[in-house]
């Protein structure tokens, strides 16, 4: 849900634009790619390749709903040729962030059918979960990219196609293993409502702590009512987001008797030495990780 804790702070980081002297020049003269956060960023370069220069405003690791902008994040993507972010309210703080800023926009989820936060009437901003809606992210960042670079035309559309063609086998991993397994075991018990699109399209029904966004929201009787569904749907094993505390899941699993599967990636890819540094490593991980947990003792 949208969190706008940092629009009031905006109007003194906008002051700071003129106020401040802009980055100093870079020696790379490639057009310059700013993108809100890790996972959209590391598409876009996977995509854009030599041809690009792509940024994320966010390190890894960051929890991108409640991010607050810096003053060197508004100079960076005032200096930018392209701003991407992912919309769907994921980034509430940017809409006020660009209000600032004459530089082209992409919005990746601009050609996602929502689904709904559940008991929410605001859009589920996670649909790069999902290797099918990615690809659809994938179509954005190509008539983009291209458009920003229109000599590596080529170069940008071969390593478009590369890249659906390895969602595409994501996918395909992600169905093959939830049919394979007992239909009383499809079920994804994690912390956040954050794999909505991923469920829908592997046949797994969602069951979460908190909402989107919510965590705050989190109440003993939810809890217990998650873990009591646990427990009567002899669900092998819960999980948890790496960018929140794990702790409420692991006593879900024990009250459950059941195990803790594991750490999904979902908001960030983590540092080159971690164990999900692209975006494709992230999916990988996290379909394995789910498949390997709920197939547990099959």
């Amino acid at each position: 849900m949208p969190n706008f804790r940092s629009i009031g702070a905006l109007a003194v980081v906008a002051g700071l634009l003129t106020a401040c002297a802009p980055a100093p020049a870079e020696t790379d003269d490639r057009p310059h790619v700013v993108a809100t956060f890790t996972v959209v960023a590391d598409m876009a370069r996977a995509i854009g390749g030599d041809a690009v220069r792509v940024e994320s405003l966010m390190r890894p690791g960051a929890e991108v709903h409640g991010y607050e902008p810096t003053p060197g994040d508004l100079r960076r993507a005032d200096a930018a040729d392209l701003l991407i972010d992912n919309g769907l309210g994921l980034e509430a703080w940017f809409e006020q962030f660009t209000q600032r800023l004459d530089v082209p926009r992409v919005v990746v989820s601009r050609d996602t059918d929502p689904l709904p936060i559940a008991g929410s009437d605001h859009a589920n901003p996670h649909a790069w979960m999902s290797p099918r809606e990615a690809k659809r992210y994938v179509n954005v960042l190509e008539e983009a990219l291209t458009e920003l670079a229109p000599d590596a035309t080529a170069e940008i559309g071969e390593q478009a196609d590369a890249y659906r063609a390895e969602l595409d086998a994501i996918e395909t991993e992600l169905v093959e293993a939830v049919a394979a397994l007992p239909p009383d075991r499809r079920v994804l018990v994690t912390c956040e409502g954050a794999f909505s699109y991923l469920a829908r399209d592997a046949g797994l029904e969602e069951v979460f702590l908190w909402p989107v966004n919510a965590e705050q929201q989190t109440t003993p009787q939810g809890v217990l009512s998650v873990a009591r569904a646990v427990e009567e749907r002899d669900v092998p094993a819960v999980f948890c987001e790496s960018t929140v505390s794990d702790r409420t899941m692991r006593e879900v699993a024990e009250e459950a008797g059941t195990r803790f599967g594991g750490t999904l990636y979902v908001d960030s890819v983590s540092a080159a030495d971690g164990p999900v540094p692209t975006y494709l490593d992230l999916l990988r991980h996290d379909v394995r990780t789910i498949v390997d947990g709920l197939g547990g003792g099959a």
